[in-house]
């Protein structure tokens, strides 16, 4: 695939057609769908056709519009966050712990913030889980906590410290001025303060509109997005936890 170049396919192969969508603070009218054409040119839509257009209470319209762009997709200089670590069962999982760890791993979870949306962190960690994956709750060697919704950093750094937790998992959906940003900096941040240095729980954040190329950015660990499992997060942790580890008894050994 390295070097491949593609451009958007929607009638024919190659032909370059794409399908966009956006609401302008515009009551809906002959002008507003002019305005919706207007964008969709400085967008790079040539043609641009309008497809459809509501209007979304007062003062507001959604549009649709299909139009060709005339720009292309190295696939070669696509950078994303590839998992780097096996897929394992629930069984490789609990079995991986038992041996490396010699007691429960402990999680923390929680919405931080005014963020009130749990069905992410509830996917993961409660035991019924997502499409058909069962949550970290099901792990027999997994300890968890959730704290639920609208948790405060503070809330969260001392029931990590109360729990002795090994890993905390932050779920934020919100991201009205970049609130999920904010969010997990201030997260990061607290807890480098709060733990000194080799002692501090993984910290994993997720959310539909994360960049998982950002962890190294907000200072956490690993950054999941739409989609993930909780089958793929409890083999992140286990794979970490199990590096962290083998790291620490290499700086004895050479010590």
């Amino acid at each position: 695939m390295t070097g491949r170049v593609v451009r958007p396919y929607g009638d024919t192969t190659g032909d370059g057609m794409v399908q966009v969508s956006f609401t302008l603070p515009v009551a809906h009218d002959k002008r507003a769908e002019g305005a919706a054409l207007q964008l969709a040119g400085k967008m790079g839509l040539d043609p641009a056709m309008l497809v459809h257009a509501r209007q979304m209470g007062d003062g507001y319209t959604f549009f649709v519009v299909y139009g060709r762009v005339h720009h292309l997709v190295d696939l070669g200089a696509v950078r994303v966050a590839e998992r780097d670590y096996p897929l394992l069962s629930a069984k490789e999982v609990n079995t991986a712990v038992k041996r490396r760890l010699r007691r429960k791993l402990s999680v923390v979870g929680a919405c931080i913030g005014t963020d009130a949306h749990t069905v992410g962190i509830d996917a993961i960690l409660n035991v019924k889980g997502i499409a058909g994956e069962k949550g970290l709750e099901y792990y027999r060697e997994l300890r968890v906590l959730n704290l639920g919704a609208q948790v405060t950093v503070p809330e969260l750094v001392e029931a990590a410290r109360v729990e002795r937790a090994d890993a905390v998992l932050v779920s934020q959906v919100v991201t009205q001025r970049d609130a999920h940003l904010h969010n997990v900096r201030e997260m990061s941040a607290a807890f480098r303060e709060a733990f000194p240095a080799g002692r501090r729980p993984l910290l994993v954040a997720g959310g539909p509109r994360f960049d998982e190329m950002m962890a190294g950015e907000l200072g956490v660990d690993r950054i999941f997005g739409r989609g993930t499992t909780p089958r793929e997060v409890a083999s992140y942790l286990v794979h970490a936890l199990a590096a962290e580890k083998k790291a620490a008894e290499k700086k004895v050994v050479a010590a």
